[in-house]
């Protein structure tokens, strides 16, 4: 059974525990225009989401065209509705509309199978 964590470990994969759990994923794109505040505010994000009830771990990255994903794990769905009506994070959607995002999408999905391959593990 693997561990489970609010951090990240060094490869930057969450440790998350035995299915079933689940996952927000998180798409967009960013505008081209002004981008100041956003590191800030998504460092904020991920430090607030560890600080939640129910949230398992965060991977995340973006490409040099600024689509970005975001995946969070939860525990159930009642803690990523809790997470979604979290007055700070709200705050963060409402910005991420009206400066940051030009598009983006969010699904949630139950993850009912998880394999982990490590060549460190593995040698």
């Amino acid at each position: 059974m693997s561990k489970s964590t609010r951090e990240n470990p060094a490869d930057g994969l969450a440790f998350t525990p035995e299915p079933p759990y689940y996952a927000a994923v998180f798409t967009s794109v960013r505008r081209t225009t002004d981008s100041s505040g956003y590191a800030a505010m998504a460092d904020r994000m991920i430090e607030l989401a560890s600080e939640q009830p129910g949230f398992l771990g965060v991977e995340s990255v973006r490409n040099a065209n600024g689509v970005g994903i975001t995946v969070s794990y939860w525990a159930s769905l009642d803690a990523i509705r809790d997470w979604r009506v979290h007055a700070e994070h709200r705050v963060a959607q409402s910005q991420g509309r009206s400066t940051w995002y030009r598009e983006y999408r969010l699904r949630i999905c139950r993850v009912e199978r998880d394999l982990h391959f490590n060549s460190n593990e593995n040698a």
